[in-house]
């Protein structure tokens, strides 16, 4: 029975099958490739390469403690992250939050889609063809709806393919880095060091608070936790500081224009088409998840369209500019939601969860959605430096988040907040 989901009111086994932990890493590496290679760069651009190598491990080692935890609640619940997030702030309550998790992954999908036509556009440079972004951007959303569209299956055998290409490339643009630039005489440190932090784990925090969806396929707990362990401990960080080198190097905050002063750029230009085909066909998927329970009259191949479609004409316009004050909004506003979902199932939902409680309980949790507004409003105040805590933002606004549900929960005689 390990290898088959089990429905979460009748403990028995499903007709899905799950997949190992292994699987479950090829798949959010292909998602998480394209993010490393556009904040890495921004970051080795930002601070001298030794403080960047102890921002991303401080970075990782949250997110693969957050990975493992919430990749084994998806495990027990065998439910998607929206599934899960219902019993801490209602029913309707949710909503609110699936709209935010909406935004953030167009977001990504946008910001992925336009970085695939930069890309194709900059390889065709080299054979003197200028084509402009409106013609690339929609044939690359095409493609992400073509690997979307057949579902998880296919969406494993895709990452299976592209991950070691995306590898053996990763290392290739390491290795011509460090033998061809030449270091900056004054290194540039521009970024404080908590603002850091936030970037990498702003970076794919979306990923990891809705890792629960991934969780709920795969075989058990240990899987689970080892799926958190390769992913976030190892992969993540090791992508992450390959990516900074040739920025750090340089002083250039896109891994494609470091490249270029170095001498070479084909490698990163085929690196970022790859990557972004793997990355936006999770998007893709993980979008679909979650709009499909917004709107959920409408099938979910008319979502992956819509969703391309908007991502075709968004995409088309110069966003890259965006991209940091993006990816610290992620990081101050989405880790409090793991904070409350995880004090959660500590508190109330370890033998698992009971749908009769949602069609009994209030449709919005009040003081749940005031935790999570207020444990945001300090990590907004954290990162801008109206006082610290941790001097990490991301870490302030999920701890606080946490310790209010837990603390809130007993003070209620360990009834829901």
């Amino acid at each position: 029975m390990d290898n088959q989901r089990q429905d979460p009111k009748t403990k028995k086994p499903s007709s899905i099958e799950t997949v190992s932990g292994i699987q479950i890493t090829l798949i959010m590496l292909g998602i998480l490739v394209t993010p490393v290679l556009l904040a890495s760069a921004s970051l080795g651009s930002s601070m001298p390469l030794p403080k960047t190598a102890l921002v991303i491990a401080i970075g990782s080692l949250i997110l693969t403690l957050l990975a493992m935890i919430n990749i084994s609640i998806g495990q027990i619940a065998r439910l998607p992250t929206y599934g899960i997030i219902k019993y801490s702030f209602g029913n309707s309550g949710a909503i609110l939050i699936n709209i935010l998790m909406a935004i953030s992954l167009f977001g990504w999908i946008t910001v992925t889609a336009n970085s695939f036509g930069s890309s194709v556009q900059s390889l065709l440079a080299n054979y003197g063809l200028n084509i402009p972004l409106y013609f690339i951007v929609p044939l690359g959303c095409i493609i992400f709806v073509g690997s979307t569209a057949f579902g998880f299956a296919v969406l494993g055998k895709i990452t299976r393919f592209a991950i070691p290409i995306i590898i053996t490339l990763m290392l290739s643009v390491l290795i011509i880095a460090l033998k061809n630039a030449k270091p900056l005489e004054i290194a540039i440190d521009t970024l404080s060091f908590g603002a850091a932090v936030s970037t990498v784990v702003g970076t794919i925090s979306v990923l990891v608070v809705t890792s629960a969806d991934f969780g709920s396929f795969v075989h058990n707990r240990k899987h689970a936790i080892l799926a958190g362990l390769l992913t976030f401990g190892l992969a993540y960080p090791a992508l992450f500081f390959i990516g900074a080198v040739p920025s750090s190097l340089t002083g250039q905050s896109s891994l494609i224009a470091a490249m270029g002063i170095i001498g070479i750029t084909l490698p990163a230009i085929i690196l970022m088409i790859v990557a972004c085909i793997t990355g936006n066909a999770g998007n893709m998927f993980q979008g679909t998840l979650v709009v499909s329970t917004l709107l959920p009259s409408i099938t979910k191949w008319k979502i992956t369209a819509a969703l391309g479609i908007l991502a075709a004409i968004v995409g088309s316009f110069d966003i890259t500019s965006l991209l940091v004050p993006f990816l610290l909004f992620l990081g101050i506003a989405t880790p409090p939601l793991a904070g409350i979902y995880v004090a959660d199932f500590i508190l109330f939902r370890r033998k698992g969860y009971d749908e009769s409680l949602l069609s009994n309980g209030p449709k919005v949790r009040i003081m749940t959605l005031l935790i999570w507004l207020v444990s945001s409003a300090l990590g907004y105040a954290t990162a801008n430096n109206i006082f610290n805590l941790t001097f990490i933002p991301s870490l302030d606004s999920m701890l606080f988040a946490s310790v209010a549900y837990i603390v809130l929960g007993k003070l209620l005689n360990n009834k829901p907040v």
